[in-house]
């Protein structure tokens, strides 16, 4: 039997600033998740550090797509632009996003995807 595999961007080209979060995405059927996160862009405002950059992601889950625990996966966001990070999860029930809060004065416009099977 082949395995179903599919792949969801959840943010595309999004500016993330303060505490942010990708669209909620519906996984139930899958076994496993593969999440990458791609900084696109990287904008630091005249008071940020040089290198202040929110150290991870964490993973969510939710039960109804509304309401949102800790999973326990992290994963190290990206330093500089057109790095990828990624984190595996799997046993998540059905709802998955990814949320981060970066730090003041700092904005990083985002790409993150999903890869199911």
């Amino acid at each position: 039997m082949i395995r179903e595999n599919m792949t969801a961007v959840i943010a595309r080209n999004e500016r993330w600033t303060g505490v942010a979060a990708t669209e909620p995405y519906e996984a139930g059927w899958a076994t496993e998740a593969l999440i990458f996160v791609r900084a696109l862009a990287i904008e630091r405002g005249p008071d940020a550090a040089a290198d202040v950059l929110p150290p991870t992601a964490r993973v969510q889950i939710s039960a109804d797509g509304m309401r949102w625990i800790d999973e326990g996966t992290t994963l190290p966001m990206p330093q500089s632009i057109e790095l990828d990070s990624c984190a595996r999860v799997a046993h998540f029930g059905n709802w998955l996003r990814v949320v981060t809060e970066l730090p003041a004065d700092v904005a990083m416009k985002v790409l993150v995807t999903v890869h199911l099977k």
